[in-house]
């Protein structure tokens, strides 16, 4: 496993809609983020999300890793914080004609 720091500022606009009052990032957003950190440090491109699980809410000033293992047609990838796990799930990697 490759791990990775995920930051995501305290402010970022996703926490003020959800939810008031007890904000927590979106699920959307940390996938997002985990997909876009692998395409970068593996020069690959993913094609679409096989499975995610959404196992603890993350919220502001939640210090994000992301732990994954890249594949030929997969990555399998984990978001914690400490020892609290956010998500996991695995990406599906594009094939040359789908790049």
């Amino acid at each position: 496993m490759i791990r990775l720091p995920l930051p995501v500022a305290i402010d970022h606009p996703a926490y003020s809609g959800h939810f008031p009052g007890r904000p927590i990032l979106p699920g959307v957003v940390l996938l997002d983020r985990a997909q876009r950190a692998v395409e970068q440090a593996c020069g690959i491109v993913i094609s679409g999300i096989a499975m995610a699980k959404f196992l603890s809410p993350c919220q502001p000033g939640d210090d994000l890793v992301l732990d994954y293992e890249a594949g030929d047609a997969a990555v399998r990838f984990e978001i914690r914080s400490g020892e609290r796990r956010i998500a996991s799930g695995r990406f599906t990697v594009a094939t040359a004609s789908q790049a």
